[in-house]
Parts: C-alpha cells; structure tokens; sequence
C-alpha cells in the first residue's frame, strides 16, 4: 500500500469535511440570524444608515405595543445605603443555572425578592442587580436590588424601600414601537457608528428629581456593546440616558 498517497487522500478528506460541516453552520447561523433579527419592520431610511454607519443590531425587535399607564412611586434606600449581611451566604453559581433555585435560596433572607427579576446588563463588578417588576412583568429601571459577591457567594445585600402607587388614575397609552424607537436613535446619530445593540426591553424609566413621589413612563431600553443605556420614552419618543439626565431633543 502506497502510504503517503493515502495519507495526502486522508488530509484531502478532512479537509473537504471541514469545508462542508463550516458551510452548513454558516447557513444554520444566517437562517437563525434572519429569523431573530427582522429588520423588515425598519424603514429603508434607517436601514441604510445602519449599513454606512456599520451598526449592528444583535438584538430581536420586540413587536410588542402594549398600551400601558404613566406610575407614580415612592422610593428611598434605607440605613444610609449599607449593605445588609446574609445569614446565611448562597453560592453565586445558582444566579446563572437557575434563577428559581436562587430566590428559593434567598426568599428566605430578602423580603419580596420574588418581584424582581435579575438585570444581567446592568450588574456590577461585585454586585447582580435585580429591578423591581410592576404589574409582574416591566422592569423600573430606575430602582435596584443589588446582591453583593466575593469568592463565588452572595455575602450581602442591598434594597430599596419601594412603594408603587395606585395607577387607576393614569390614563392608559400605546406605546411607540421598538423598531421606530430604534430607527430615530439611527437616524438621528444618538447611536456611535460601529457600534452594536446587544438589548432591546420595555420598562419604565424617568428623571430622578429626588421628591416624595417619583414619576416614569413606558420606554424602551437600548443596550450597547460598550454598556451604554438610552432610553426613549414610550409616548412622547423623547430620547435620554442616565448619564445626562436630560431629555434630548
């Protein structure tokens, strides 16, 4: 048996083997992509300032337009801020296998921990946030739950005193869309060229004026692959971000 002419076969085989099985998961990702990311629902407009600017968004376009009321909440952080110690430390390794066993873990030791869902986009260096939910389901991103870890427990933490007032007498509003929320960040440059959209959520949002009772609305949060947050607010389309506090016109 000619050896090197089988062994050259060998190579040759492996080769073509790699080419198909790279094809293939090229196309599984280009059909996955295409059915995440629908840029259908983007104008033509937008969509070529997406390609000249090279932006990316990486995120589905949430099609949702729920009609949902303004809030109005009271909220302060009690004991000058300080964290509070657990009795007993839970291992941090269940926050990302299953968030149920975590806050089965922690119901316990953190009062209504179960109306706040964690925030990944948002945690810290040595903290997970968590943001309370109203009515169970949009984030206010304005408050935060903070659960402080070292050496792969959660040791201690940190919780608003939060009261989010009746909302009967909040008239109800459609919320802008995502993809025209998004399409006037392109548009109007609020979003860096090259730069990605990793998230796209509904929640709510508003200037933090530190009065008795705070006040926010609807909007859509755009999360950038540097960690930037803007915000457009569901009704009015005002853009704004934490950063500046200021609504831009």
């Amino acid at each position: 048996m000619d050896w090197g002419r089988a062994k050259n076969v060998l190579i040759y085989a492996f080769l073509l083997l790699n080419l198909v099985l790279g094809y293939q998961l090229w196309m599984d990702y280009r059909e996955q992509a295409g059915s995440n990311l629908d840029f259908t629902s983007l104008s033509e407009n937008t969509q070529r300032v997406m390609e000249e600017n090279r932006i990316q968004v990486l995120s589905p376009i949430p099609s949702e337009t729920p009609q949902l009321p303004k809030i109005a909440y009271k909220y302060s952080v009690p004991r000058q801020g300080k964290p509070v110690e657990l009795e007993e430390p839970v291992e941090t390794k269940l926050i990302y296998s299953d968030q149920k066993q975590l806050v089965d873990a922690l119901e316990s030791q953190i009062p209504d921990i179960t109306e706040y869902r964690h925030d990944q986009y948002s945690d810290k260096e040595n903290a997970f946030v968590f943001r309370p939910m109203v009515n169970g389901e949009w984030p206010l991103f304005n408050v935060e739950l903070e659960l402080f870890h070292e050496s792969q427990k959660i040791e201690s933490f940190r919780k608003p005193v939060l009261e989010i007032l009746s909302t009967n007498d909040m008239e109800e509003q459609k919320v802008l869309s995502a993809s025209k929320a998004l399409g006037t960040l392109i548009e109007r440059n609020f979003i860096p060229p090259r730069s990605s959209v990793k998230e796209i959520q509904l929640g709510y949002y508003g200037q933090m004026f530190n009065t008795d009772v705070e006040l926010a609305a609807p909007a859509w949060r755009f999360t950038l692959d540097n960690g930037e947050m803007i915000y457009v607010q569901g009704i009015s389309g005002d853009v704004f971000t934490p950063k500046a506090e200021k609504v831009k016109e």
